[in-house]
């Protein structure tokens, strides 16, 4: 059989969409190290496999039709997130108008929600939730020509009506998975515009986070998964971790291989001091310079000099607001004095910091609350701010509330990438003041002559500086 993933080409002429946040569209690109999982599952288990990132290539609906009408493949995969799904079911259609008997798996957050929506046929196989179990045990009923109707984790369409299979229980040890397979990506090259360096790949140590911020979707891997147990158990899913063997091997291939830069895409990367002593040392001991996301209540002093000693460029901090009662209202666990410590320690042992602030959280934002935190967050003279708005996705206690108050903008979510749109109108504020809001934030931020000049005089070379003014030009500007 020939396999083979599909990244398809943009065909709904919006910008392309981020596939492994999942929630906005692309700002600078980055390796879906999620799907190369599953790439790399079906590769050790002997099947070859073809990966065709049409997006990469800047490539368009006729160089889709152009490679269907030779390819020979039985089975095509397709990573799909919210902002995704539409795009993906056009490409779906030109697909069925050259591979008619071609069976289609989709995975991630976006099927495993919009299940019906994305079963428009029979040859169409979702795999929910956590996928590389289920597409490695779906393709090997197809090798054999056995009845896959039975395998777990899977939905899909018999006789018009949708079937959904019982889950899968999660994977709670991650060591028995193999590394991504970038050897399909190897000529691709990746930039973050945080760290500043190349060659830049990206890599997970863990799955999801057990926190209850009532807005949340982390990367689209752990929202797929959070989905699914949700649906089950009406409970957040537990986390896995891999080890820290497991992790050394994989950064000892990736330095050898020529790696400088690494962003760590766990949803929380520090847990304890002593697993964070030992990740820092094996990051230390092949010189990458890096980046991780991180709760506020998780930098003590003794972690920040840790980060600081080990080549730590960034920590992403979900700071939201630095009002009290927001911070309550969102579940968030943490405090604004809490905040204002983890900065501290950062900037004491000299770790970038870049806060993420989420405009409209909750009911309790007013013009007045989000004019405070950006006067705030400006004057702490941190490395990075970024602004978002929040947004309503399904399957988070943000969304309930949302239906339940009549906050969203046609009383239904649709898909909108939180860097730029928004879909809430509270009472007092709408979604286009969200957006204006959202927009001169970033203006005065990023315009300002402190983010100029510290930005300026990080960069390793002309091309990183070349690269990271267009990503910021796309995020102002789309």
């Amino acid at each position: 059989m020939k396999l083979t993933f599909l990244v398809p080409p943009v065909l709904d002429g919006q910008k392309p969409a981020e596939r492994t946040a999942g929630c906005t569209r692309v700002v600078y690109a980055a390796p879906n190290i999620y799907e190369l999982t599953v790439v790399a599952v079906l590769e050790a288990a002997g099947y070859t496999v073809s990966y065709q990132d049409f997006v990469y290539k800047q490539a368009g609906e006729e160089e889709l039709q152009t490679f269907l009408k030779q390819d020979q493949t039985d089975i095509y995969y397709i990573w799909t997130v919210n902002l995704s799904l539409e795009n993906d079911l056009q490409a779906l259609k030109i697909l069925r108008e050259y591979k008619p008997d071609a069976y289609v798996v989709f995975m991630g957050p976006g099927s495993t929600y919009y299940t019906t929506k994305a079963l428009p046929d029979e040859k169409v196989v979702i795999a929910r939730g956590e996928p590389e179990e289920t597409v490695k045990e779906w393709t090997d009923r197809i090798k054999d020509n056995s009845d896959w109707s039975t395998v777990e984790g899977i939905s899909y369409l018999k006789d018009g009506k949708v079937i959904h299979n019982k889950p899968r229980k999660l994977m709670k040890e991650l060591d028995s998975l193999p590394f991504p397979a970038r050897h399909h990506i190897s000529q691709q090259k990746y930039h973050n515009p945080k760290l500043k360096l190349t060659p830049y790949t990206t890599v997970v140590t863990s799955r999801n986070c057990p926190f209850k911020c009532i807005y949340c979707v982390p990367s689209s891997l752990t929202f797929a998964r959070e989905i699914e147990y949700k649906n089950e158990t009406g409970k957040k899913p537990p986390i896995s971790y891999r080890s820290i063997e497991s992790i050394d091997k994989e950064l000892k291939l990736l330095h050898e291989q020529g790696f400088k830069a690494i962003g760590f895409m766990d949803d929380n990367f520090i847990w304890t001091e002593k697993r964070t002593v030992e990740l820092c040392n094996v990051i230390k001991k092949y010189g990458f310079k890096w980046g991780c996301q991180a709760r506020v209540d998780a930098i003590t002093d003794t972690i920040a000099q840790i980060l600081g000693e080990s080549g730590c460029l960034y920590v992403d901090l979900g700071v939201e607001s630095f009002d009290d009662e927001i911070l309550k209202y969102i579940k968030k666990g943490v405090t604004s004095k809490q905040i204002y410590e983890a900065i501290g320690y950062l900037k004491k042992y000299k770790v970038p910091v870049k806060l993420n602030i989420l405009i409209g959280t909750s009911p309790l934002e007013t013009k007045e609350t989000l004019r405070n935190t950006l006067k705030k967050a400006k004057k702490l003279k941190v490395d990075q701010i970024m602004f978002n708005i929040v947004s309503p996705f399904p399957g988070t206690e943000f969304y309930t509330m949302a239906k339940e108050n009549n906050w969203i903008e046609g009383g239904e979510y649709v898909p909108t990438d939180v860097q730029r749109e928004s879909i809430l109108n509270y009472p007092h504020l709408s979604s286009r003041e969200m957006e204006k809001i959202l927009y001169r934030s970033n203006l005065s931020y990023f315009m300002s002559p402190y983010f100029i000049f510290t930005q300026m005089k990080r960069f390793s070379s002309l091309n990183e500086f070349l690269y990271a003014v267009k990503a910021l030009k796309i995020k102002l500007f789309g």
